[in-house]
């Protein structure tokens, strides 16, 4: 009796940490055979809007995995129409393996949402479920989601800690498209994707119009930011034509300015060594901050947008002192464009349509008074600009009251 994993993904595109995970698995389950299912159509998300097309996701998947003997990849899941569910992939398999033990090896997220799957107890019927864990306080939860699949679905669950790359799909498309994710993939993978330019590798992208900017922006993002960023982009161009500003520089700052906020912190670093950005030990101890300075570089370097543009970008986060209007503009539509819904969001949009100045400061005072209630440190340039605009409008009150 062989023992078999079942490897399934988007694929979109097959990355060394895909390739560390599946080594991993096949060592420590003593797997005779994984079988690597790239996804058709998979029913707990959208396929990424700027991805690859099926036949380049399974060529790719293909020359990632080449250089193991044990796996195999399989088109079961391409050919199939509609929606490609796990439980009907699996009793193919077991219906082509009847006498195998089957395995199928997932990571941590999937895992704990796996009761949520379509017919879980299909899957259970026939295959032990593996999951993966990356650090040890997840085994607990993982060990308590296991014990509930056992009572709920008889389920058979083994719990792995596994080595791994911080890769994600949506990261590793974006590092390819903002030009230096070739070491996230092997070089047969690299080379096929620029042989072929997908994710925009070898496309020049500059002096795009709006709507193709638009959908490239929102492809490399990760799917639930995308409503914000469409609602920043539209603030912003309203904002634009209230006070007077730029409209096409506000709606493309707006589209573009969480360009690499999905990325992680090691790949923001990455970034900014990559862009010769010079960071002081604040930024380097507060990474989440730097997507407002990669993303202006990428789009400085990556699109070619124009300088108002990427400076709004840059200070879209933090503020700083003098501020044009434009970059005054992004810092509060990103604030309050309409998917915003803190408790204190109403004063601050009402302020923001009435008088910029007065709305930064209230911006500022919100910012800050959150970062110390988590005790974080405060940026030095959100500190002065914080003291600059309630300097002017203490010089705007008092000319207004001589």
């Amino acid at each position: 009796m062989a023992k078999i994993g079942i490897f399934g993904g988007s694929f979109d595109p097959p990355h060394l940490g895909h390739v560390l995970a599946l080594e991993e698995f096949q060592r420590k389950l003593s797997l005779d055979r994984v079988i690597v299912i790239p996804a058709g159509e998979p029913p707990h998300k959208q396929l990424a809007s700027g991805g690859a097309s099926s036949e380049h996701r399974l060529q790719m998947t293909r020359l990632a995995v080449s250089h193991l003997p044990y796996a195999e990849v399989s088109d079961l899941e391409l050919r199939r129409e509609g929606k490609s569910y796990t439980a009907l992939t699996v009793e193919a398999l077991r219906q082509r393996y009847p006498q195998d033990q089957l395995f199928l090896l997932m990571g941590t997220d999937m895992f704990l949402s796996f009761s949520s799957w379509y017919e879980p107890h299909r899957i259970t019927a026939q295959a032990t479920l593996v999951a993966a864990y990356r650090m040890k306080d997840q085994n607990g939860r993982l060990e308590t989601c296991a014990q509930r699949l056992r009572n709920e679905l008889g389920a058979e669950c083994v719990l792995l800690e596994n080595a791994f790359l911080p890769y994600s799909s949506t990261g590793t498309r974006a590092m390819l498209t903002f030009g230096c994710g070739a070491d996230y993939i092997s070089a047969e993978v690299y080379d096929y994707i620029s042989r072929n330019r997908l994710y925009y590798v070898g496309v020049n992208l500059i002096g795009l119009d709006f709507d193709t900017l638009r959908s490239i922006s929102l492809s490399l993002h990760d799917r639930k930011r995308v409503p914000h960023v469409i609602g920043c982009s539209d603030t912003a161009g309203s904002l634009a034509q209230l006070y007077g500003a730029n409209y096409e520089d506000a709606r493309r700052a707006g589209i573009l300015h969480d360009i690499t906020k999905a990325l992680n912190a090691q790949e923001q670093l990455k970034l900014c060594d990559h862009y010769g950005i010079i960071l002081d030990h604040f930024y380097r101890e507060n990474p989440k901050l730097l997507h407002a300075k990669t993303g202006a570089e990428v789009a400085r370097r990556v699109f070619g947008e124009d300088e108002a543009v990427c400076r709004a970008i840059c200070w879209h986060t933090t503020g700083k002192a003098d501020m044009s209007i434009l970059e005054k503009i992004l810092y509060l539509a990103d604030y309050v464009e309409p998917n915003r819904s803190f408790d204190t969001v109403e004063p601050l949009r009402r302020l923001t349509f009435t008088d910029l100045d007065a709305a930064m400061v209230l911006g500022l005072q919100m910012t800050m008074e959150q970062l110390r209630g988590q005790e974080r440190l405060i940026d030095p340039n959100s500190i002065a600009a914080l003291r600059f605009y309630q300097e002017r409008n203490r010089d705007h009150e008092i000319i207004r009251q001589q």
